[in-house]
């Protein structure tokens, strides 16, 4: 293991001091070179996060998929949301317009002598030990995770924006990332002000995202996967999220309204708030009022109608 993380970090160095630290320099950037390191580690766990999507999820939904994938074009749009979001385009765009304020912020909260709570201090000797201190991060992030996905569906302005994620009729390892750029600045803004308020030490938040990000991507995975009937109720599955998604349930408690199988990693959640459902099976997704019976509903055919249209829908003029 340790080898594995000198080659990871001799790999971001070579990087680093070969392209991103010369066009810095060239730029007249070199005021956020220390970043920029950072931001090469983030790009390099991209890469071997799409790597590792490719080779192993890639292989299960070609061995067992639910469905055959009949408009890649779509497939590609979503890859695309991929490439935004886990190569680091948009922790650029997050760097350059949010941090100057969560900075000012947060040194305001300094200034007035707010200390972070340490969560994993509650009982010194035991929670702070490093995998009992990661796990308690985890399930608090988690449980965040699951707030704020209800809150999406709970409340109409924000469905508008949650429902790009949804429109995707047919789901692969890439839906993920489907995530229209408002709600993932929010989203993230919201992540950062946690970690601060609860002490997450930066190794651990690099390794909570890292996790959070793999599980989901396997979760919308197009490949019939359970975690059978004990697992189903440790870790979110293919066959748990995907009933998240059906049209079968949409029209009635999706939306700004209710629904089942919140969770982004423990089922723990919705089982403890009675939204979970675990005798499902693989249905349709999607949202009801795309389909033709329905109205045949326009949620954006590109990566660019999908964000304008989202935003429409916030504000209610779609």
């Amino acid at each position: 293991m340790n080898s594995l993380i000198d080659l990871f970090d001799d790999v971001q160095q070579w990087l680093f001091e070969t392209i991103v630290q010369p066009f810095l320099f060239h730029a007249g950037l070199s005021s956020v070179i220390e970043d920029a390191y950072t931001g090469t580690m983030w790009f390099l766990i991209g890469v071997l996060q799409i790597i590792l999507l490719v080779v192993v999820v890639g292989s299960l939904q070609r061995w067992r998929p639910v469905e055959p994938i009949v408009d890649r074009r779509q497939v590609r749009i979503d890859i695309l949301y991929t490439v935004i979001y886990r190569l680091g385009i948009f922790r650029i765009a997050l760097f350059f317009l949010v941090r100057p304020i969560l900075e000012s912020f947060f040194g305001l909260t300094r200034i007035w002598g707010f200390e972070p709570f340490q969560l994993d201090g509650i009982w010194p000797g035991v929670t702070d030990t490093a995998w009992v201190s990661l796990v308690i991060y985890l399930l608090a992030f988690d449980l965040f995770e699951y707030a704020y996905h209800r809150a999406q569906h709970r409340y109409k302005w924000f469905w508008g924006l949650h429902s790009v994620h949804h429109s995707q009729r047919q789901m692969t390892m890439w839906s993920d990332s489907r995530v229209h750029l408002l709600d993932g600045l929010l989203r993230d803004v919201l992540l950062i002000v946690l970690s601060q308020l609860i002490g997450v030490q930066p190794a651990q938040f690099v390794l909570i995202v890292l996790f959070t990000q793999l599980v989901e991507s396997f979760s919308h995975a197009n490949v019939r996967f359970s975690f059978g009937r004990l697992g189903s109720r440790l870790l979110v599955g293919p066959m748990f999220h995907r009933f998240h998604h059906s049209i079968a349930y949409d029209e009635s408690t999706a939306g700004p309204a209710h629904g089942h199988n919140f969770a982004v990693l423990f089922p723990l959640w919705d089982i403890l708030f009675k939204t979970a459902r675990f005798e499902t099976d693989y249905p349709p997704t999607g949202i009801h009022d795309q389909v033709p019976e329905k109205g045949g509903h326009d949620y954006g055919q590109s990566f660019i109608a999908q964000q304008v249209l989202g935003v429409k829908r916030m504000f209610g003029r779609d």
